[in-house]
C-alpha cells in the first residue's frame, strides 16, 4: 500500500470524484426517483459491482488491452450506449407501475441490480479511468503493482459505495414523496426515460475522451 499521506490524498480524490455527478450517479438518482429506494439501492450495488470488475480488469491488464484497441473501445462504448437507449425506450413504453407485492419488488430489485451492473460494465471510459487513475498512487517500492491496484480499488469501493447509497436513499425518498402527486407521476416515466436516452446520446457523442464517469 502507498504511504499514509498518499492514501489520504487518494481518499480525498475519490470523494471529490464521486460527489461530482456523472452518468452512473445520474442513473442511480433517476432510478430512485422513478422506482423508489429499493431499486435505487440495488442499482447502486450493481454499479459498484461493475466498478469491482473494472478494478480487477485494470489489475490484470485487460483495461490496457481495451485502451490499446480502438475497435474494442468502440464496440464496448456503442454496446453501453445501446443498452442505455434500450432502458430509455422500455421506460417510455411502460404502461403502468409494477405490482406492489413482495415478489414483484424483489424481482424489480434484482433487475435493477443487473441493469446497474451492465450500465457500468459497458462503459469503457470507466475502464480507462481506472487504468489512468489508480497507477498514479502506486508506490513502485511497496510491492507488486497489480496487488497495489487491487488494494486501491478496494479503498475506492469502500469510499464510493456509501456515497452512492446515500444518493440512492435520497432519490428514493424524493420518489416516495412524488408518488403522492398523480400529475407528477404521470410524467415520471417520460423524465426517467428521457434521462436514459440523454445518457445514451452522451455516451455516443463523447467519443474517446478519457474522463471519469
Amino acid at each position: 500500500m502507498p504511504e499514509p499521506s498518499t492514501l489520504l490524498l487518494f481518499v480525498a480524490s475519490v470523494v471529490a470524484l464521486v460527489l461530482v455527478p456523472g452518468p452512473n450517479l445520474i442513473y442511480i438518482v433517476a432510478r430512485g426517483v422513478d422506482q423508489g429506494r429499493r431499486a435505487a439501492v440495488a442499482s447502486a450495488l450493481g454499479v459498484e459491482t461493475g466498478t469491482l470488475v473494472h478494478v480487477v480488469a485494470a489489475a490484470a491488464g485487460v483495461s490496457a488491452l481495451i485502451a490499446s484497441s480502438a475497435a474494442a473501445f468502440e464496440v464496448v462504448r456503442y454496446a453501453g450506449a445501446g443498452y442505455l437507449a434500450y432502458l430509455g425506450v422500455r421506460t417510455l413504453l411502460a404502461r403502468g407501475p409494477a405490482e406492489d407485492d413482495e415478489p414483484s419488488r424483489a424481482a424489480g430489485a434484482r433487475r435493477a441490480y443487473a441493469e446497474g451492473f451492465l450500465v457500468n460494465l459497458l462503459n469503457p471510459k470507466v475502464a480507462l479511468f481506472f487504468l489512468a487513475f489508480l497507477p498514479q498512487f502506486v508506490d513502485p517500492g511497496a510491492g507488486p503493482t497489480p496487488l497495489q491496484i487491487l488494494a486501491l480499488g478496494a479503498v475506492f469501493l469502500a469510499v464510493s459505495l456509501p456515497l452512492d447509497l446515500l444518493y440512492a436513499v435520497g432519490a428514493g425518498s424524493i420518489g416516495a414523496r412524488l408518488r403522492g402527486r398523480p400529475a407528477v407521476m404521470r410524467g415520471r416515466r417520460w423524465v426517467t426515460g428521457g434521462v436514459y436516452l440523454v445518457l445514451a446520446g452522451a455516451a455516443v457523442l463523447a467519443g474517446g475522451r478519457r474522463r471519469p464517469a
